[in-house]
C-alpha cells in the first residue's frame, strides 16, 4: 500500500531505499524545517499524542522511524520510562538524535540504532507501548509494518501513531492544499536543498489511507479498541490501539 508513491523517481532503488537517502540529505535542517513550517504546532500534536499512554505508565518504549528522536525526547520528558529505543532506516537522521542523546545527557535511558519498521530486530512480545510520529506513511509495506510492530508489542501494550491527515471542511481543506502543494516545497527546497522531499511529502500525505481506513488496517493486523483523534482541523490525527 502506497508503495508507488517515492521521493525519487527512480527505477534502481525501492521506496525503502529511497526514503533513507531523502532524510539523510534533508536530516541537518530537519528539526527546523518541521517546526518552521508547521509554525510549531508539530511540537503540540507530539504533546498530545505522548498524553495517551499516560494511564498506562510503559516502562519499556519502541519508537519507530525515530529521526533526529523529538518524539522520544518528548516520551521521556512526560512518561519517564526506563529505556526508549528508537529505530530508523536513516544514518543522517541517527546521527543527529545520538548528538541531541548526548547533549542531554539522555544515554542510560534513550538509545538508537538502525533499523527497518517491517523488520525489527527484537523478540516477540517485548515492549510495553510503541510510538510512531509521521512515519507510517513512508513505509514500503504499511500492512507489513503495522504487523511487525503488532508482534513486538506485549499484550495489553498501546501503539500511539501521529500521522498527517486530510482535512475534510471548507476552508480548512483547501488552505491546507494550497499550502502543502504550493508553499511548503519552496521553503523546503530553499533550506534543505533538497528539491523533492518536500513535495513528495504532501504526494504521501495525499496517498496515505488515513481515517477510518487506517483504524480498520490496524484491526486487520490484530490492533484492538483502535481510535482516531483528530487534531487542529484535521490536519493530523492520532491513531491508538490496543495489542
Amino acid at each position: 500500500m502506497n508503495e508507488k508513491i517515492t521521493p525519487y523517481q527512480s527505477e534502481s532503488a525501492t521506496k525503502k531505499e529511497q526514503v533513507a537517502d531523502m532524510f539523510n540529505n534533508i536530516s541537518k535542517t530537519y528539526d527546523f524545517l518541521n517546526h518552521f513550517l508547521s509554525l510549531g504546532i508539530d511540537i503540540i500534536w507530539r504533546k498530545k499524542a505522548i498524553g495517551e499512554l499516560k494511564s498506562i505508565k510503559p516502562r519499556l518504549m519502541l519508537d519507530v522511524a525515530t529521526g533526529t528522536g523529538d518524539f522520544a525526547f518528548e516520551a521521556i520528558k512526560i512518561l519517564k520510562p526506563e529505556k526508549v529505543i528508537g529505530v530508523d532506516i536513516s544514518v543522517g537522521m541517527l546521527d543527529m538524535a545520538r548528538k541531541k542523546i548526548l547533549e542531554r545527557n539522555l544515554s542510560s535511558v534513550f538509545s538508537v540504532q538502525t533499523g527497518d519498521s517491517e523488520k525489527l530486530q527484537f523478540e516477540d512480545d517485548h515492549f510495553d507501548a510503541i510510538t510512531v510520529a509521521f512515519g507510517v506513511r513512508n513505509y514500503e509495506n504499511l500492512e507489513k509494518g503495522l504487523a511487525d510492530m503488532y508482534r513486538v508489542l506485549k499484550p495489553e501494550g498501546k501503539i500511539v501513531i501521529l500521522e498527517f491527515s486530510k482535512p475534510q471542511q471548507f476552508p480548512v481543506k483547501q488552505g491546507y492544499n494550497f499550502y502543502f502543494q504550493h508553499i511548503l516545497p519552496v521553503f523546503g527546497k530553499m533550506f534543505s536543498k533538497d528539491s523533492r522531499a518536500y513535495t513528495y511529502l504532501p504526494e504521501s500525505v495525499a496517498a496515505f489511507p488515513d481515517g477510518q481506513a487506517f483504524t480498520t488496517l490496524m484491526t486487520t493486523v490484530g490492533f484492538k479498541m483502535t481510535k482516531q483523534r483528530s487534531l487542529t482541523f484535521g490536519i493530523c490525527s492520532i491513531y491508538t490501539g490496543i495489542k
